[in-house]
């Protein structure tokens, strides 16, 4: 067989299984259309007994049973089980070098300025940033979220939008079907409601670019309603990655158990005990006597044993740990007494401390390109489409790009700096060095303030011109 027969035969396979699932959904067999999606759950879960700490492995370590010398049970002794949040101090650290700032959008097509505007308002109405950064959160800590575009009437039948992150660990389903080319052809959303009388109704709703499919379980199979789809996409910004703490697990399970290993000892041998001959045994003081007064006769001794250190290869190895957990998962070590003599520092001498995150992130935008590339095209369909209707053609002509911008900002004074040396010797043009200061909020309307202050300024040399001619001024 050819590599063209090949080709065929697997895009004729992928086609014949996308026809098979649209006929499970109009014949509301939803059990089998689910089976042709892959199912993202049985991973999440896997990730989140990682993420939360309640659910590690070091929690699941037994007290020890006690026996006395005949073999009778005595008592439990506790064993301390102390789980290490690593996996989500790394999470943090990654989602605040990627979307710690907002990300820069900015028009590059002419006379749509209204459109970009409505655009910018619409992100802050559905609080577009903070969605962002919780699916990027839900998403290091799991391995995949999405950002669900819902759109609905309002009491006043007036079309709206609101977003909602869907993740495992908020009780969410996530279903796909992609194409050979890793395009997404299918989602689906597995949910529970309550419903009257307190009974809970298992949900599944599934999109395609063209038919929004809403099932629920019924006494005997499911329910099921479909509409056309008014987005014209699929309403869905799909994150998935690897989880930010992968390649350091074993290491993180390590150290917990060594941590807790060590707890029991220091509550065994931490606190001094005494060591006496049997001579003066039956001198002692009881415990809870104030004064205590020991008699020493016949050479008896007495001294107290005392447990100074812990074993250097021990506290070597968890050194040695820690730092490898932060180095394998591109973390910068940042605590107090690394971060309190930076205050001075500069933006380039910070971002060199901080190469790892630095490194991480910029790998991360690989993905994340895109997904902010679809969150655009996707939030201007559903302007041009439902929103705005009337304004449709303004919306398509609309050109926006994405900028990611720096954790902690730029070096602004130094930027500035640049820009002006640049423009006074002639390789800036007035209008990009207005656009390019951080002083700036508004480029456009400061462009226009500078070209009324030269009108007038014009204006007035010129009647101080005419005056002189007359001779009329000083």
């Amino acid at each position: 067989m050819g590599l063209l027969d090949t080709i065929k035969n697997w895009a004729k396979a992928t086609m014949d299984y996308n026809q098979e699932f649209e006929k499970l959904l109009a014949a509301n067999d939803v059990t089998r259309a689910l089976r042709c999606m892959k199912s993202h759950s049985e991973s999440a879960i896997r990730a989140i007994k990682e993420y939360d700490i309640s659910l590690h492995e070091i929690m699941q370590r037994k007290d020890k049973a006690v026996y006395d010398q005949k073999g009778n049970f005595k008592r439990w002794h506790k064993r301390w089980k102390i789980p290490v949040p690593y996996q989500i101090f790394i999470n943090e650290i990654a989602l605040v070098f990627l979307y710690g700032r907002p990300v820069k959008w900015s028009q590059e097509s002419q006379e749509t300025d209204k459109a970009f505007v409505e655009y910018k308002k619409l992100l802050n109405e559905i609080r577009f940033n903070a969605h962002v950064r919780e699916a990027k959160r839900k998403a290091g800590a799991e391995g995949t979220s999405a950002i669900l575009y819902h759109v609905y009437r309002s009491s006043e039948d007036k079309p709206e939008l609101l977003l909602r992150v869907l993740a495992k660990s908020k009780g969410d389903d996530i279903y796909t079907i992609r194409d050979q080319y890793e395009r997404l052809r299918a989602f689906g959303w597995g949910y529970s409601l309550t419903e009257t009388g307190g009974k809970t109704i298992e949900h599944v709703d599934i999109y395609t670019a063209d038919t929004i499919f809403r099932a629920k379980r019924a006494n005997i199979g499911w329910e099921a309603t479909i509409a056309l789809n008014p987005i014209g996409k699929i309403p869905v910004v799909l994150f998935e990655q690897e989880v930010e703490h992968a390649n350091v697990q074993p290491m993180i399970e390590r150290i917990e158990s060594l941590t807790s290993t060590d707890a029991d000892v220091n509550d065994r041998f931490s606190n001094p005990a005494m060591v006496a001959s049997a001579d003066i045994l039956s001198s002692l003081p009881a415990s809870d006597e104030e004064s205590k007064l020991y008699v020493i006769k016949n050479g008896g001794t007495i001294e107290y044993l005392t447990w100074d250190q812990a074993s250097a290869n021990k506290q070597s190895e968890l050194e040695r740990l820690d730092k490898h957990i932060l180095q394998k998962s591109f973390t910068p070590n940042v605590d107090f007494e690394n971060m309190k003599s930076l205050s001075n520092i500069s933006g380039k001498a910070l971002r060199q401390m901080m190469m790892l995150a630095f490194i991480k992130a910029d790998k991360h935008k690989e993905l994340h390109d895109e997904y902010m590339d679809r969150a655009k095209n996707l939030l201007l369909a559903i302007m041009a489409n439902v929103l705005d209707y009337p304004n449709k053609a303004k919306y398509e002509a609309l050109e926006i790009t994405h900028e990611f911008q720096e954790p902690f900002g730029e070096d602004v004074s130094e930027t500035l700096t640049d820009l002006l040396r640049l423009f006074n010797a002639g390789g800036l043009s007035r209008e990009t060095l207005v656009e390019q200061s951080y002083l700036i909020k508004n480029a456009r309307l400061e462009l226009e303030r500078i070209a009324k202050e030269r009108n007038e300024d014009d204006e007035r040399q010129k009647a101080i011109n005419k005056m002189d001619i007359f001779g009329e001024a000083e």
